[in-house]
């Protein structure tokens, strides 16, 4: 494992584990975690909203007497704060679940412009926080970033962090906080996380079939995700890259692409920019599939319409059709059509991508639900469902 340093001389394993991810079994989840601390993995990112992430955690440390052997990052959603109040009522139960009495990096989460943090320090946040650090229950503070560029460098400038949280990766280079955001952290000497290396999982396994040929031409023994992973950390300004990790067998593959890790030379550099181009023409819409958007009230899978959608160019029709007919369980009694969409807009004010679902979702039902294909639904659903 390889390892470099926080703000104040922490080091922290260059490979994270990203716990939005974790299986529903505990057990393996259980085995998952000790097999990355075994590894050198030493720091662990969860939050609120993530299922059973921070029980299965602190379970999991807590039974092992791994606590101290690892930092800890977790995050306020804010988005759930609507008094004061709620600031320590989530906070308790955070460290209740986590079964520890304080968080190595506590984070804002998901802050999206300046004006929602300017929000927050009127109602308090920051005498709030410098509370639970003179208590000791935060260590560190920082935030994660899903807005536009110019108001990262903003609220960057905005307040003495020691931490932050970005989406980056070789295709979204100049999106959200983006090379900029991460260079003007680093030069204030602010460890950069990363988050959605692999884009939620669309740069390891449903590259664009000539993508792929790109990189196999480039070198044959290197996996999607080994470019992926490489092209972060050959950028010393990324602290952490965080892998949504959900077995053993996904965290000892990581574990190989971090111990083989060696520095790009201008060739393979070079491969990036053609598999974006080629990437950038099949994948329709970013979405990660986070399900910040989920549970929709009306029964729709969002994240399961998008990624049909984009499996539909890049793996041809036929495949995204499949695709969306097993997510969208659309011979079942009650199908999760974008068609029931009603267009509340609540899942688009909570997107990270600030994607236009319901226009999306227009989209996706005239092209993955025409009539010929919704007859043909219709059918197959009288007939399943007798």
């Amino acid at each position: 494992m390889k390892y470099r340093e926080d703000k104040h001389g922490n080091k922290l394993s260059l490979l994270g584990l990203g716990c939005a991810r974790f299986s529903k079994d505990m057990a393996e989840t259980e085995r998952m975690i000790l097999v990355a601390i075994e590894g050198g993995i030493n720091i662990f990112d969860t939050g609120y909203i993530y299922s059973n992430s921070e029980v299965y955690l602190g379970e999991a440390l807590a039974k092992n007497n791994k606590r101290k052997d690892v930092y800890i990052v977790d995050k306020l959603p804010l988005y759930l704060c609507k008094k004061p109040e709620d600031f320590d009522k989530l906070f308790n139960e955070q460290l209740k679940r986590l079964q520890t009495d304080y968080f190595d990096y506590y984070l804002m989460h998901s802050i999206m412009d300046m004006a929602q943090w300017e929000h927050f320090r009127k109602l308090g946040i920051e005498d709030w926080i410098a509370e639970k650090r003179k208590s000791g229950q935060i260590r560190q503070v920082g935030f994660s970033y899903h807005g536009p560029g110019k108001d990262f460098l903003l609220v960057l400038d905005s307040y003495d962090w020691e931490y932050c949280l970005i989406q980056y990766s070789y295709y979204d280079e100049n999106y959200q906080a983006g090379k900029t955001g991460l260079l003007a952290a680093a030069e204030k000497g602010i460890p950069v996380t990363i988050m959605e290396p692999l884009l939620g999982g669309w740069l390891a396994n449903d590259l664009p079939k000539q993508a792929v040929e790109l990189f196999k031409n480039a070198d044959p023994n290197l996996t999607p995700v080994d470019w992926a992973f490489r092209w972060l950390w050959n950028q010393n300004a990324v602290t952490v890259t965080f892998s949504g990790m959900s077995t053993v067998e996904m965290v000892e593959q990581n574990l190989r692409f971090v111990d083989n890790f060696q520095p790009l030379n201008n060739d393979e550099l070079a491969v990036y920019s053609d598999v974006v181009n080629v990437f950038k023409k099949a994948f329709r819409v970013l979405c990660t599939g986070c399900n910040y958007c989920m549970p929709c009230p009306m029964g729709v899978n969002i994240p399961g319409c998008f990624a049909a959608y984009n499996s539909s160019y890049m793996q041809g029709y036929a495949a995204g059709l499949v695709f969306y007919a097993a997510s969208n369980s659309v011979i079942t009694r009650n199908p999760s059509s974008p068609r029931n969409c009603n267009k509340c807009g609540k899942c688009e004010k909570v997107c990270p991508q600030y994607l236009p679902i319901r226009r999306t979702l227009k989209k996706v039902a005239g092209r993955l639900e025409p009539l010929p294909i919704r007859l043909a639904f219709s059918i197959a659903r009288r007939i399943m469902t007798k």
